[in-house]
């Protein structure tokens, strides 16, 4: 079963789940991390669903590239961390 994580940054903000979940997408996992807290997704997602850009999302150590698409499959067994982008020079 994929297992979802957030990260120690993101629990300053919200409370978040860490979830194993039968999901087959990125997008379906959220909606299951979601159920547990439905605050987090006003954090994690914008009004028009996309990843918001304070967020990345890791799958299996891949950075997920394009934020509007998170009906990306996931592994049976795969891992996906999802934490607060760092920017700075």
């Amino acid at each position: 079963m994929p297992r979802l994580v957030f990260t120690q940054q993101l629990r300053r903000f919200t409370e978040v789940p860490e979830i194993e979940s039968d999901a087959g997408s990125l997008r379906q996992a959220l909606e299951d991390a979601f159920a547990v807290n439905p605050q987090l997704r006003g954090y994690v997602l914008d009004d028009q669903s996309h990843l918001r850009p304070h967020l990345v999302v890791f799958i299996d150590g891949r950075r997920l590239s394009d934020r509007r698409m998170l009906d990306v499959a996931l592994p049976s067994d795969g891992t996906v961390y999802v934490l607060q982008a760092l920017t700075g020079g």
